[in-house]
């Protein structure tokens, strides 16, 4: 039998297996504080454990769900993880520097269904689910990095996958991230990016306080339904409503992310739409110019349209914010994880 992944316990369910192993519930705080506070790789770090509790340990269960494959640095300073799974699947966290900020982005999913069409993670088909394990093992693997983990103070749920298609395991994961006896990141540091699963929306701010993003891309139905075939279930209208009764913070705004495609949805009078379209939501808005990739019909917008719509949003008093493209020459760049296995992986 293979051993458990036992960052899949919260703190609660961690208690419960120790106790089933006939030890001391006290044992669990202790694991925990070892995975997460000191994050140890090893059982053998665990010196303040018995002999015969870390042998049973160490035949039952595994402290890390990943194995670093492959690590990617582009010329900016962002590093590109290619994590292997248990099964044999891949999946890509990115590492981005930009002091004060160093930003993890984390993957909810090996592969994705919603086949986004600017997306290539989406024409890689979808794989599986992430366990919460592998979920907070991304984030304990980047935090062993010698230079750039000690730096991290900020994670976004932007990586492959819809993380609320994968709300239990994703919820959970949160949970672990956010303990003051687990992770420790604020949840001002947290956010959470989604393509629109309304009724998960609406659920999702009655149980965790991180940041909400919303991956909108399109002002109207018509041409949302053509970017994006969520928008046919979860029309603007329905979310929308749920962004509207969000139940947000002191202080706090919904991110709307919005992907500039050359001619398809970067006008003008398509920035206005957008305007009327997030009327009564405290809203800020980040405009990311596409990454090309091999077979994108779509182009990236010259700067000076770029720059346009961002003024049309301006004149209307909301804050849009243009976002530096990171990584994209070695494919981390927003919309590029793919986690293609190449004969080079391990090499």
């Amino acid at each position: 039998m293979k051993p458990i992944h036992i960052k899949n316990f919260t703190l609660e369910q961690l208690e419960e297996w120790v106790r089933a192993l006939g030890e001391k519930p006290f044992r669990a705080r202790q694991l925990y504080r070892h995975l997460y506070a000191r994050n140890v790789s090893d059982w053998s770090q665990c010196t303040d454990l018995s002999r015969s509790f870390l042998s049973r340990l160490e035949s039952e269960a595994s402290i890390d769900a990943l194995t670093v494959s492959r690590v990617d640095e582009a010329r900016d300073g962002t590093r590109k993880y290619l994590f292997g799974l248990r099964d044999g699947n891949f999946i890509e966290s990115v590492l981005i520097s930009d002091p004060p900020r160093c930003t993890l982005c984390v993957s909810s999913q090996a592969g994705c269904a919603l086949g986004c069409k600017f997306c290539l993670t989406g024409s890689m088909g979808f794989k599986r689910n992430l366990e919460t394990a592998e979920i907070v093992d991304q984030v304990c693997q980047a935090l062993r990095d010698p230079e750039l983990g000690p730096k991290i103070n900020s994670l976004v749920f932007m990586g492959m996958g819809e993380p609320l298609a994968n709300y239990d395991q994703v919820l959970r994961a949160l949970h672990i991230i956010t303990d003051p006896d687990g992770l420790m990141f604020s949840h001002r540091r947290v956010t959470l990016s989604t393509v629109g699963l309304a009724p998960q929306v609406r659920r999702l701010g009655t149980e965790t306080a991180v940041n909400l993003a919303i991956s909108i891309h399109a002002p109207n139905d018509a041409l949302r339904d053509e970017l994006m075939p969520i928008n046919r279930t979860y029309p603007l209208s329905e979310l929308m409503g749920a962004c509207r009764e969000y139940p947000l913070q002191a202080r706090k705004r919904i991110t709307f992310e919005y992907i500039l495609l050359d001619g398809v949805n970067d006008s003008p009078a398509q920035a206005k739409e957008l305007v009327r379209l997030l009327h009564g939501v405290r809203a800020k808005i980040n405009l990311i110019a596409f990454n090309p990739h091999p077979g994108s019909i779509y182009r990236t917008p010259p700067q000076e349209k770029i720059l346009g719509f961002q003024e049309v949003l301006r004149k209307a008093n909301l804050t849009a914010i243009i976002r530096k493209s990171r990584g994209s020459e070695i494919g981390a760049a927003c919309g590029q994880l793919a986690a293609k296995l190449m004969n080079e992986v391990g090499h």
